[in-house]
Order: structure tokens, then C-alpha cells, then sequence
């Protein structure tokens, strides 16, 4: 039937002036609109030069469209015109207009191979492509005027510019011929990739699943194969009942050939022209921009054929599936309560990058798990970022502004789905030995904070080796960079992941515990991780500052992970850290410092007292090493801020306890009594400017007058400065006498 059809059909001549198509002159002018005599006669040497590429791509297409027999290849004229297409095609792209003369000339054999081959390289669009000039090309192939390569080579095209394609609704409705197709070997991979973009859940039938299996059986486990089975299963899960991975690395090939490099080229190019430029690339009918490579936007797409009814056709549309029980489709989505209306019937697109910056769909994607959305969504995601990584990928350097947002889109996303794709985290672990720790390095980072809870073992080799080794030789800047995505990463797992365990614990019984310590250990490895590499750092940076004050910051979300989050789990800071912040020369990391041991008390008291009572049965207990190391570093804080035993009460086996005689060595007057809250080096700028207001006729700053009335009195300033961290912490482990007793005594 098809067969008959399109030897039928009637020629139709090239419109290069109508007005419902992208005009030549317009296009090559970037939409000027001035009479061609007011244009020559302002017209410079660029300008001439284009009229002249212009003048011979029409000439090129009238050629092509009125040539009947077939031309020898050292025809002159034919070489002239071949040269011309491929010369305005690197330069700016084909319009619209020419895809249908082109692609009908190069699949129906007039020429030999060597000349259709080179006219299927030249089509790279400068906008968009005509679903119609596609629709008709393919009527071509049940011809068969036309060589295997060069199907084959037009089924590589049509997967590089699918996205560039304004429509797909005639295209989805030759499924049934592409389908067809995979009995050929060597077009099958081709195939199943464009059956992959094309399938809706109309087009999963028995005989299509049962003739899949069939080649699986005949040609062993493919994965393009696999792939197109997993999506119809996911539509129709009664239909496909073997077993098939969820996840692989790369479903199809990559369609070697040369479009991609060139639609880059002319995108770059004309992305650098004017604005009206920018618009006809994207698409010259539309006010937002066309679906590109990475599908920024949706948009109703444009079609050049009945451009003029266009909102007629939406309106109509939207009326009728309103009332009807038909799919609807993603493009018409305009507003919250279009969703709501038609979430049951909504029909995602096939460029499922498309989905990333529509809100609609992302608050479908986070009402429903639909699988056929995330395995789409998978796919495109993996294979984009593995194309088009900038340090994998040698000539994709120029192009790293553009990856770069891309990324920053990716990560938007994931922030607005509160949860991390499996894609970027493949990608991550894929690229990080392969990173220099420089280029789109905050997107990277921030890809680290999303990374879903996996075994241990997987993140230990993946992640962890090789930040590590970035993190060592990089520079203080980097350090606290990482530091920072790393308490990203773990507040990421405690707020969703202990939601999620603590709504499945009433209904899963048992089976729950295992996952809480899998949790546990997962968490517990990352601040252990955190800890090694933090004190290799604080030497390393000779106790930086802003590094330390990170690194603070992370187990400032520690320390309170049993009250906060309702995780059974309490870790120290290691000595390394702990140290560095209690000798702090900072006011701030000190203050940060004391609020921290002030919250690990809060934390481990309640979890003693709930350990001793009865009322409450504890799944997990915390270890009393934990108590004990609180303690040693409880006592040594004390000692240094308070009773001036910093070095003499100090037992912790790495801590700061000094015998008498080495203290001598050092000819410190009153070595026992001169290192607490007045002495201490982030706070002695506190006592200087406490001293002057205090006593403002001594002339001498003798730190010894801040003792008794005065001690409390210099409590106070330095709580009113905001060390609140200091305040509460003082409050809660220092035994002082009681507020009456000091009114009394200062009565007296």
C-alpha cells in the first residue's frame, strides 16, 4: 500500500516565496525586511557574498527538484551545485524549505551513491526540519531505488536531528514500516534506536513484543534490543515477562556521522550573530525556542505547513481532549490545573530532555513514579553527559560554557526533585579520575551532593579514592569546596532517606532494620571519610581558617544527627580537628567549636536517659567509647577555657597535656593559671577592649584584674559580642555557683 503511494506521488514544485515558509532572503539577511534596491544599494562586500551564496543555494534546490535522469558524476554543473549545498550547510545551515527537495533527491536514486551520500552529510538545519519533507523521504525507502548504506545512512540522520524534527505525530504513525526494518542485521541497532524515540504505549502490541524476542533469541542479547523491550514493558508489563536489567551503561551506539560536529558549528556561529539570527536557528515560528540537542524549553512545535491555523488547531485540540479520553500531549501544558486535569491521560515527549526545566512535569515526576519517564529520562541524561563531556571528549573544549549550564540545569533539577539522577552519579564516578579539579568545577561538586545511597564498597572506590586525591593536591579553596558538598551530601541522606525509613518502619516490620543500618554504616562511613581527609588537611594548611570553619560546619550537622534526625548514631570529630579548634587564634571557630560539644551533650544525655528508661526500646545503642571521648574532650575545653588545666588535666592519648617540667622550659610566668577565657588567643582581643572600657584610667593591660565580680562582668560582654556557642556551652557543662548566691555575694 505504502509502495503504491508514494511511487504516486505528484511532484510539488519549490515555493520559495510563500509566505508561509522561511523566505531565503530572510534568512540569509538574519529577518531583514528592506526592498531588495534599498538593500543593494547600502550593501558592502559581505553582503554581496551572501546575495551570491544565496542566488546559487536556489538555484542548487531548482536544480535538485527539476533534475529527471541520472547525471554522470563528472557533470560539471552537478559538482557545482553539490558544492554550493555543502558550502552554505557548514557555514549556516539548510532553511526548512530544502530538506524535502534534498532528501527526496538523494533517496530516489537518481544519483549514484557517491552524490547521495554526500547530499544526506550536507543536511544540517539552521532551524528546524519539516515533519512532512521526513514523512515524505521515508515513502521513499519502500521503493528500494535506493542502496542499503544510504537507508542506512538516512536512519543515522534522522536520530541526529530528531529533536530538530517539528513534529512527530506522521512520524509516530509509520511505526509500523520502521518496525518492519529490524529484520535487516545491519539496520537493526538503528532502528530499535529510533523505535526508542518513537514508542508511545498505542504502539506496544504482541506481535511486536513477540517478534522482539524473537531476534533476541536469534541474535543473542543486544542491547538495543533490551532497550526497546524495557520500554515496553514499562508500558505493558503483561506483555514482557522476562527479566531485564533496569539500568546499563549505553543502550545504542552513538549514530557515527558528521551532523553533530556541524549543527554545533552552525549553532555556535549563529547563536553569535544578532538576535533575529538566534530566533531563526531556534525555530522562526515560535516565540520560544525549538527543541534543541538538550531541549531547554518545550514549545509547541511549528510545522510548515499549516503554520496559519496553528492556535486554531491548539485551541480545538485542547477542547477536545478535555472531554475525551485520549493521551495528552506535553506540549499543550500550560497551566497547574491542565495537569491536574489530565495527569492520568498526560503524554510525556519524546525528547525527554525536555522535561527538565518544565515545572509542570517535574511535579509529575514527583507525584508519580513512572517508570517509563525515569528509563527515558536515564538514557537521554547518560548518553548526553558521556557525548558531550568536556574532559572526556577532546574536541568539545569550545563548548564548555554550554556544558557547563547543562550541568547547572541538571543539578536545578535534582534540587527541585529533591533527589539525585543515577545518571549523573554514573557520570560522576566515570569523569572524576579523569577531572583536573578546575573546569565546571561548583557543578561537579554540587553533582556530589546529590548522590543516592549506594553500598559502601561502590562509593569507597567511586567516590571517595579519587576526591581524595583531588582534595590533597588541590587548593584550600577546593578543600573547603568539598567539604562543603560532603555536609551537602549528608544532610541530602538524613532528610530523605530517614523520612523514608520512618515511613516504611510501620509497615515493613523487620525488614526495616536492615535498611536503618545500612544507613548507620553508610553515614557513619562518610563523616569517617570526612574526618580522615579534614585532618590531613588542617596540616596540610597549617589550620586554615576558612577551612577549618567548613569543616566545623560539617560536624556541626554531626553532632546533632540523634535529636534532629532521629539516626542512632553519634561521631566525634578526631583529634586532629578538634585540637586545631579549641587552639583556634578565631573567635568564630572557637564559638562554633563550644556550640558543637554543647549539642553532642544535649544529644548523648537524651540518649542515655532514653537508653535507661524503659519506656522507650532502643534498636541502637551508642558506644561508651563515644561517652568517654566526649568526656576527655569535655575536660581538656574546661581546662582551657575555664580552670587552667589545659595542659595538666588533659587525657586524651592525642591531647595537649604537658608535664611540670617541660612547662618550666618554656619561662612562662604562672604557666598554671595562664591559658582560659581571658588568655586564651581568640579571646584575649575580647579582655583587651574589656579592660579599657573597665577601667579606662590604667594605662597597663594586666589581664589578673579580671577575676571574681569582674569574671562574671566579662562573661557578660563577651555574650553580648554573640558568642552564644561560648554562652550556652558554659552554661551547661561548668558547675558555677547560683545566680543568688552571686547576688549575695556581691551585696555583701
Amino acid at each position: 500500500m505504502q509502495q503504491s503511494q508514494s511511487s504516486k506521488t505528484p511532484k510539488r514544485p519549490l515555493q520559495l516565496r510563500d509566505a508561509n515558509q522561511t523566505d531565503l532572503s530572510a534568512w540569509r539577511k538574519k529577518g531583514r525586511t528592506e526592498p531588495e534596491k534599498s538593500v543593494q544599494d547600502h550593501q558592502s562586500p559581505n553582503d554581496q557574498k551572501n546575495d551570491n551564496e544565496e542566488d546559487s543555494l536556489k538555484q542548487a534546490f531548482r536544480y535538485f527538484e527539476e533534475v529527471q535522469d541520472r547525471v554522470s558524476l563528472k557533470n560539471s554543473i552537478l559538482q557545482e551545485h553539490l558544492t554550493t549545498v555543502e558550502s552554505v550547510a557548514l557555514q549556516r545551515g539548510l532553511p526548512p524549505e530544502g530538506f524535502n527537495v534534498l532528501l527526496n533527491v538523494a533517496l530516489s536514486g537518481k544519483f549514484a551513491d557517491t552524490v547521495n551520500t554526500r547530499i544526506l552529510k550536507s543536511l544540517v538545519p539552521a532551524s528546524v526540519i519539516p515533519e512532512d519533507s521526513v514523512v515524505s523521504s521515508v515513502s521513499w525507502l519502500c521503493v528500494g531505488k535506493c542502496s542499503g548504506n544510504v537507508q542506512l545512512l538516512f536512519l543515522k540522520w534522522l536520530i541526529t536531528v530528531f529533536d530538530f524534527i517539528d513534529q512527530k505525530e506522521q512520524l509516530n504513525a509509520l511505526y509500523g514500516f520502521f518496525f518492519s526494518f529490524l529484520q535487516d542485521e545491519k539496520m537493526c541497532p538503528f532502528v530499535c534506536h529510533l523505535l526508542y524515540l518513537l514508542t508511545r504505549k498505542e504502539n506496544v502490541k504482541p506481535f511486536r513484543v513477540r517478534r522482539l524476542l524473537d531476534l533476541q533469541a536469534k541474535m543473542g542479547t543486544q542491547s538495543y534490543l533490551q532497550a526497546l523491550l524495557s520500554v515496553y514493558k514499562l508500558f505493558c508489563p503483561e506483555l514482557v515477562t522476562i527479566t531485564l536489567p533496569r539500568k546499563m551503561k549505553a543502550y545504542f551506539r552513538d549514530p557515527e556521522g558528521p551532523w553533530k560536529a556541524a549543527i554545533n558549528t552552525v549553532r555556535q556561529r549563529n547563536q553569535g550573530n544578532t538576535q533575529v539570527s538566534r530566533s531563526l536557528f531556534l525555530g522562526t515560528a515560535q516565540p520560544q525556542s525549538q527543541k534543541r540537542k538538550w531541549n531547554t524549553q518545550i514549545s509547541i512545535p511549528a510545522s510548515s505547513t499549516n503554520k496559519n491555523n496553528l492556535e486554531e488547531d491548539r485551541e480545538k485540540e485542547c477542547v477536545d481532549l478535555y472531554s475525551t479520553n485520549e493521551s495528552f500531549p506535553v506540549e499543550q501544558l500550560q497551566t497547574f490545573s491542565q495537569l491536574v486535569q489530565n495527569i492520568h491521560c498526560l503524554e510525556f515527549p519524546s525528547q525527554m530532555g525536555s522535561v527538565l526545566t518544565n515545572p509542570l512535569l517535574l511535579h509529575y515526576m514527583n507525584c508519580f513514579r513512572d517508570e517509563s519517564v525515569d528509563l527515558r529520562l536515564y538514557y537521554w541524561m547518560n548518553q548526553t553527559l558521556q557525548q558531550e563531556c568536556t574532559w572526556c571528549v577532546a574536541d568539545n573544549s569550545q563548548y564548555e560554557e554550554e556544558f557547563k549550564n547543562f550541568l547547572e540545569t541538571l543539578y536545578e533539577t535534582e534540587c527541585f526533585l529533591q533527589e539525585g539522577f543515577s545518571s549523573c552519579e554514573e557520570f560522576l564516578y566515570k569523569s572524576l579520575p579523569l577531572w583536573d579539579g578546575f573546569c565546571c568545577r561548583s557543578q561537579i561538586l554540587r553533582f556530589v551532593s546529590w548522590i543516592p545511597l549506594r553500598s559502601s564498597s561502590e562509593i569507597k572506590s567511586h567516590l571517595y579514592g579519587p576526591l581524595a586525591q583531588l582534595f590533597f593536591t588541590s587548593s584550600v579553596y577546593f578543600k573547603c569546596s568539598v567539604i562543603e558538598s560532603l555536609k551537602e551530601l549528608l544532610q541530602n541522606w538524613l532528610n530523605c532517606q530517614v523520612t523514608h525509613l520512618d515511613s516504611e518502619s510501620d509497615s515493613e516490620g523487620h525488614s526495616s532494620n536492615t535498611t536503618l543500618s545500612g544507613l548507620v554504616n553508610m553515614v557513619a562511613e562518610l563523616i569517617n571519610f570526612v574526618g580522615r581527609i579534614s585532618t590531613v588537611a588542617l596540616r596540610l594548611e597549617s589550620s586554615h581558617t576558612l577551612l577549618l570553619h567548613f569543616i566545623l560546619d560539617f560536624y556541626e550537622t554531626v553532632c546533632d544527627m540523634y535529636l534532629r534526625y532521629d539516626l542512632p548514631l553519634l561521631i566525634m570529630p578526631p583529634p586532629g580537628v578538634f585540637y586545631a579548634a579549641l587552639l583556634s587564634m578565631d573567635s568564630v571557630n572557637l564559638n562554633q567549636l563550644c556550640y558543637i560539644m554543647y549539642r553532642y551533650r544535649t544529644n548523648l544525655v537524651t540518649a542515655k536517659e532514653n537508653e535507661l528508661s524503659k519506656k522507650k526500646i532502643l534498636q541502637f545503642k551508642f558506644s561508651n567509647q563515644t561517652y568517654q571521648e566526649y568526656n576527655k574532650y569535655l575536660t581538656a575545653m574546661v581546662g582551657c577555657l575555664w580552670t587552667s588545666n589545659a595542659f595538666q588535666k588533659d587525657i586524651h592519648p592525642q591531647g595537649i597535656s604537658m608535664d611540670d617540667e617541660l612547662l618550666r622550659k618554656t619561662t612562662v610566668p604562672d604557666f598554671k593559671t595562664s591559658f582560659n577565657i581571658v588568655c586564651h588567643p581568640a579571646l584575649m582581643t575580647y579582655a583587651f577592649f574589656y579592660l579599657q572600657q573597665a577601667f579606662p584610667d590604667d594605662t597597663t593591660v594586666d589581664f589578673s584584674l579580671i577575676k571574681g565580680k569582674e569574671w562574671n562582668r566579662y562573661l557578660e560582654y563577651l555574650y553580648l559580642q554573640g558568642l552564644n556557642g561560648l554562652k550556652v556551652f558554659i552554661e551547661s557543662s561548668v558547675n558555677r555557683i547560683s545566680q543568688a548566691s552571686h547576688s549575695k555575694s556581691e551585696n555583701v
